[in-house]
């Protein structure tokens, strides 16, 4: 299937009453979620999200989607449905309205007001439309229809299109918790009423698709979180996703019960739980929160941080924190509570965060060793659901690792969906649905974009190895004096090395390496052929790649 997809060519001219369907991200990763349907000259987006770097992008901020292929076309674009209000579905936005600002932002009350306070950090101003579960809007050829489903964050919802090619639907992220914080479950009976209509394309979640029976309700982590509240002897740190409203609920609950006072910590936080609480998602009990530097003042027994930085990323409060270079200082007796999820990729970042906070004192309470977090994705059997309820024709498993949508797409046709329309796709690959029938017709450009201090796209692939290679494997600047006339060392060259145990005199065997490659390469570029002939020698003797930088003088 790999090497098949990696063969595809460019897809040809769409047919005539055909859809086509491409994801600029989220297939192969969880993170920067984004999916492109087109039907009748026009584009639709469904979400637009960013995902985080990985230990093997140095210096990254965040990586987006890659907007090439839609870049040309941008006034095609009739609007983008945001599904709900996570940042690896609505943290692209920003970007993406830089190419057009007027593009219609299509969403729930809450969706809408978390993307409005992030572009009001950009100075954009968006159009946005507002819908709830039930609605049904057209945009150009697209008619939509928006289904309820629970998920981690308040006011998730499915998106139906429906265009003259036939019905796809979207699940954004969702799970069918029956006893939500909030009491909004997944809308069953709608997924069946539009199965029964027919639907020619299902596009579902995927995360937990290789976890077997059902995710665990948000309601059964209660007695776990009280019972870290009712034994921590002194400060509780609470770190989680700064849109995970339910959690915080639950947290804002416990120390309500336990007469501790909260403050949350972080601009994404502050911003985030202001928002979710002016709308009436967050019950806040009168008096319950106060500002941190004021909290710190008070007994350590009686004190909740709620701050960002469960995933280990290294700029948020809690690594600050770790690293003792944030104005909350962890000390012997806190309990750290990291109430998120692990995401895939960032296992050695938050072990490592673990492992500083414990040497630090602190108890740390985590996913690994208390039921202080569940998923906010369907498991298998939750999915197994889906399917014998909407029967759908053809099924594109998203939002997942390679082994998430393949199992994913085993639980399909383990329910009966032919195997010829179960189609396991990559970022850039389009698939067209024509007749009732998916088929996977080319591939286009849906690389990663990266965004480093504010900057995007300047960062690439090469730069980012050669960090990676500066890291490992260290630089070396030689310094050579030459005579132009015989293109000869008028003296050994002198060697800088950095990042090496070894002395400069531990280098004096290269100059022979280098005397040899200039004397059979008159007419090349003298610091190219010593940076050359240094690199060769170092893979041999030491076998190591550092950055090689030569610097020629004439006599």
């Amino acid at each position: 299937m790999t090497k098949s997809l990696a063969e595809l060519s460019t897809p040809p001219k769409l047919a005539h009453g055909a859809m086509r369907v491409v994801a600029l991200g989220g297939l192969g990763e969880i993170g920067r979620n984004m999916t492109v349907f087109e039907f009748g000259g026009k584009l639709l987006i469904v979400d637009c999200g960013v995902l985080f770097p990985e230990e093997v992008h140095p210096g990254v901020d965040v990586i987006l989607p890659d907007f090439t292929a839609i870049r040309d076309r941008i006034n095609d674009v009739v609007g983008v449905v945001l599904t709900h209000g996570h940042e690896d579905h609505i943290g692209g936005v920003p970007y993406l309205l830089r190419e057009r600002r007027d593009i219609p932002l299509i969403g729930s009350k809450l969706t809408l007001a978390f993307i409005k306070a992030k572009l009001k950090e950009h100075r954009i101003t968006p159009k946005t439309i507002e819908v709830k579960e039930g609605d049904r809007t057209t945009m150009g050829p697209f008619d939509l229809e928006f289904v309820a489903v629970n998920h981690s964050i308040p006011d998730g919802l499915a998106v139906a299109i429906r265009t003259g090619a036939g019905m796809a639907l979207h699940t954004g992220d969702f799970k069918m918790d029956q006893f939500p914080l909030d009491n909004r479950i997944t809308d069953l009976a709608g997924f069946a009423r539009l199965g029964a209509e027919g639907v020619d394309l299902f596009l579902t979640d995927s995360t937990n698709a290789d976890v077997p029976g059902f995710t665990t309700s948000e309601k059964d982590l209660a007695p776990a979180i009280d019972e870290v509240f009712r034994k921590a002897p002194r400060r509780i740190i609470v770190s989680s996703f700064a849109s995970h409203i339910h959690r915080i609920q639950q947290i804002l609950d416990s120390a309500q019960e336990h007469g501790r006072k909260v403050a949350f910590v972080g601009r994404s936080m502050v911003r985030n739980m202001t928002t979710a609480r002016e709308l009436g998602y967050l019950n806040v009990p009168k008096g319950l929160l106060v500002d941190f530097k004021a909290l710190e003042k008070m007994p350590d027994n009686k004190t909740v941080f709620v701050c960002t930085g469960s995933q280990g990323e290294p700029m948020a409060a809690l690594a600050r924190m770790a690293n003792r270079d944030h104005v909350i200082n962890i000390n012997d007796g806190d309990t750290v509570l990291l109430a998120s999820s692990l995401i895939p990729g960032n296992e050695t970042a938050i072990y490592g965060l673990i492992n500083s906070l414990t040497q630090l004192g602190a108890t740390v309470v985590h996913k690994g060793n208390a039921k202080v977090h569940v998923s906010g994705h369907a498991s298998a059997g939750e999915l197994v659901y889906c399917y014998n309820i909407i029967k759908p024709r053809n099924v594109m498993p998203v939002h997942g690792e390679h082994r998430h949508l393949r199992a994913n797409a085993e639980l399909a046709i383990r329910t009966g969906v032919d195997p010829k329309s179960v189609l396991i796709a990559e970022d850039g690959v389009t698939i067209d649905l024509h007749k009732g029938q998916a088929r996977i017709s080319g591939r286009i450009p849906a690389g990663y974009v990266y965004v480093e201090d504010g900057v995007v796209g300047k960062a690439t692939e090469e730069s980012l190895q050669e960090r990676i290679q500066l890291a490992e494997d260290g630089t070396i600047t030689v310094l050579a004096i030459i005579d132009p006339r015989t293109n000869k060392l008028v003296e050994d060259p002198e060697f800088f090395p950095r990042g090496f145990v070894h002395e400069p005199a531990d280098f004096k065997p290269a100059v022979a390496a280098v005397e040899r490659a200039l004397a059979g390469a008159k007419n090349r570029d003298p610091e190219q052929v010593i940076a050359d002939a240094v690199t060769v020698w170092m893979k041999r003797t030491y076998r190591r790649s550092p950055v090689i930088t030569a610097i020629a003088v004439d006599a």
